[in-house]
């Protein structure tokens, strides 16, 4: 474990450099979800693609908002995240993704992998993608199940082989939603993903957010994160390229010992998404409210929205809440995550206080 008065040190920098962030944010990560289509339908899904759909963008849209947002930001340290539903299913895909890499933008995407081949493998790096993270969410039976779709770990499964095959891209990555089901399954899965190519293996919790609410029986027990949480800590001791997701405050003992930093909620300071139908949002796991679409592309500037706009999403969630004012970790925690904030209640919904801390 790393030292505990170091990491206080570092998450009290952090908690102050958040605070100059709500004044002059800087954005970072751009997400494009380019459909709400999707041919997978997860138990976990936060946008509940397929239960909710969304008129789309054109390609002619994206390209002059892609345009204006190179005349306004530059593309230098800027990404583009690029998810759905299953992105690969717009038949404009390839047009679209060519554009931004002719524009200069560095992006990268979140699929499935189930529509992946060689050849498209060959187009992914033709149109310039650096990094890619595909869904297995547990061994085969389990996978499938969970996604509802058969065959579908067989597939994703090839599709991550076509793009190690590929050889093209900076990063391959393999993300798994545990859930209490299958988070017995996590050594099995590491035998098997040990011996691919992968460059990391992230790993998260099912979150308690869209089509997963249905299933509360699948979120994991005190005792399950406990598991989780030293399970990734000893792979990473180990040297294996393992990590978790970056939701969540996680206290001292595990903060800096899961993944590469600290917490840090980035919606609205260093990131910003556009839906499917152009809308300007934060995160796009964050429930989606009205009061959280700050503007569209298809009639507003998103350089104004950006620097004069997005207040909602600059501020401490504790200072807002009793419970979460009692804590004595709440300057590193801000109130958590976002996307797990219960905005009825003005409390979150995922907190490890009093059970990792």
């Amino acid at each position: 474990m790393l030292n505990t008065e170091i990491k206080i040190a570092n998450l009290e920098k952090l908690a102050a450099y958040r605070d100059g962030l709500f004044q002059k944010p800087e954005l970072r990560h751009l997400f494009l979800e380019l459909t709400m289509r999707c041919n997978e339908n997860c138990l976990h899904c936060g946008s509940r693609c397929n239960d909710v759909t969304s008129e789309e963008l054109t390609l002619k849209q994206y390209q002059d908002f892609l345009t204006q947002i190179k005349q306004d930001f530059g593309t230098q340290k800027k990404m583009l995240c690029i998810t759905g539903g299953e992105p690969l299913l717009r038949k404009d895909f390839f047009e679209i993704m060519s554009f931004a890499n002719d524009l200069g933008f560095v992006w990268g995407m979140t699929s499935n992998g189930t529509l992946i081949t060689d050849s498209v493998a060959e187009k992914l790096a033709d149109a310039g993608m650096k990094t890619i993270s595909i869904s297995l969410d547990g061994l085969p039976e389990t996978h499938d199940a969970f996604r509802r779709t058969k065959g579908g770990w067989e597939k994703a499964m090839n599709g991550i082989q076509c793009l190690i095959q590929n050889g093209s891209f900076q990063h391959v990555q393999i993300t798994t939603v545990v859930t209490h089901k299958s988070i017995k399954e996590l050594d099995a899965l590491y035998q098997i993903f040990n011996d691919l190519a992968i460059d990391s293996w992230r790993i998260i919790n099912m979150e308690p957010i869209g089509r997963a609410k249905q299933y509360p029986e699948l979120l994991l027990t005190k005792e399950d994160y406990q598991q989780l949480f030293e399970f990734i800590r000893n792979m990473r001791i180990a040297g294996e390229p393992v990590c978790y997701g970056c939701s969540h405050y996680l206290g001292l003992e595990y903060e800096r010992e899961v993944r590469d930093w600290y917490f840090l909620c980035m919606a609205g300071i260093y990131t910003a998404s556009i839906t499917a139908s152009g809308d300007m949002i934060a995160c796009l796991d964050i429930e989606r409210r009205p009061e959280f679409v700050q503007g569209n592309i298809l009639h507003d500037r998103f350089k104004d929205v950006w620097e004069n706009k997005y207040q909602i999403f600059r501020k401490n969630l504790c200072d807002e809440n009793a419970v979460c004012g009692a804590c004595p970790e709440k300057q590193f925690c801000h109130g958590g995550a976002y996307h797990s904030w219960d905005f009825e209640k003005q409390q979150p919904s995922v907190c490890f206080r009093n059970i990792l801390f």
